[in-house]
């Protein structure tokens, strides 16, 4: 007697595995903030703000905060406003 018929759980399993890896590819393998907050580049953040790179990378030598996941760096925009909205408070 057979419970599950095979050729059903290996296209379910073949599935779920492949929607793991688009998943898991679908930012560059990097994998997303637990509050699901999305990664900023430094290209999108400059172009978000409407400033060079050349002052986005003075910003961060002076502090703002970035997150260095191999050779990239990303950003958390809600960090970033909120660094701004202190700076400019006091």
């Amino acid at each position: 007697m057979q419970i599950i018929n095979t050729d059903v759980l290996n296209r379910c399993i073949r599935d779920a595995v492949r929607y793991e890896l688009q998943e898991h590819f679908k930012n560059g393998g990097i994998p997303p903030p637990k509050d699901n907050e999305r990664l900023l580049s430094k290209q999108e953040l400059a172009a978000e703000l409407g400033v060079s790179l050349v002052t986005l990378t003075d910003w961060m030598k002076k502090g703002l905060p970035f997150l260095r996941l191999h050779k990239r760096v990303y950003f958390k925009m809600s960090e970033v406003l909120k660094i701004m909205q202190q700076k400019t408070k006091g």
